[in-house]
């Protein structure tokens, strides 16, 4: 009798979901899921499912011992430095197998008008000639735009957003997506946006307000990605499966 793959997959993206059901389908593997998102109606998934991350479980420390984990798939957000930098250090203390899954990075096309930048406070900064403002950041990281002064600030959020500038005015629209291009394009011209701030999270989900920004000739300040190099990294699931086949 074969022994069973016991893996760890840290979710929270639309990737995850996919690569939770692609592993569902294979035999000897015993998969555990932990969220690293924040929302109240996650998608649901198959195996056992860590709905609050690791809290429930003592910390992830604990839980790769606990469970005899032998591999940890990382699929959380390409902008989730904190887990995917813990993540990677706690396998590398327990010699559990690491592998990192990053969304192909969106690239910037004919038309387009993006001003790149290294990090949120820099973007800030490059805000300072525009009134018109929409923010498509996500609200955990609103937090460095509420010193802005004398702004029109639109945000869109799934769940409520803490963000309270005192000197901007504020407009939230609470939504989910995945949004078409002229949804995006309607939404723009509806709120004479002058600026798009958005990170570079890639995937063809959010897509939409980048295409739709282009079409209508306003600039971009994107975000960069962190750069995360580990020992094994996927940008296709496809690829991810493939290797883990081999190795079951």
């Amino acid at each position: 009798m074969t022994d069973q793959k016991k893996i760890l997959l840290i979710g929270g993206t639309s990737e995850a979901v996919q690569i939770n059901e692609r592993i569902s389908d294979l035999n000897h593997i015993l998969l555990i899921t932990s969220l690293a998102g924040r929302t109240n109606k996650p998608t649901p998934l198959n195996g056992e499912v860590l709905p609050n991350g690791f809290s429930e479980v003592r910390g992830m420390e604990a839980l790769v011992k606990n469970r005899d984990i032998s591999l940890v798939i990382d699929a959380s957000h390409p902008f989730a430095v904190t887990i995917s930098e813990k993540s990677e250090r706690v396998c590398a203390e327990q010699g559990i197998e690491y592998w990192r899954f990053n969304r192909p990075e969106w690239e910037e096309q004919s038309g387009d008008n993006w001003s790149v930048e290294g990090s949120l406070e820099t973007a800030v900064l490059e805000l300072e000639p525009y009134k018109r403002i929409f923010l498509t950041i996500g609200r955990q990281e609103l937090g460095a735009f509420e010193k802005l002064k004398n702004k029109d600030l639109l945000i869109r959020s799934i769940e409520p957003a803490d963000f309270n500038p005192s000197d901007s005015s504020t407009t939230e629209i609470r939504s989910r997506g995945p949004f078409s291009v002229q949804d995006e394009m309607n939404l723009l011209r509806e709120h004479q946006i002058e600026v798009l701030v958005s990170k570079n999270s890639g995937g063809d989900l959010t897509y939409a307000k980048i295409e739709a920004a282009r079409n209508l000739s306003i600039p971009v300040i994107m975000i960069e990605r962190p750069r995360n190099i580990s020992a094994q990294s996927f940008s296709q699931i496809d690829a991810l499966i493939r290797q883990l086949q081999l190795s079951v």
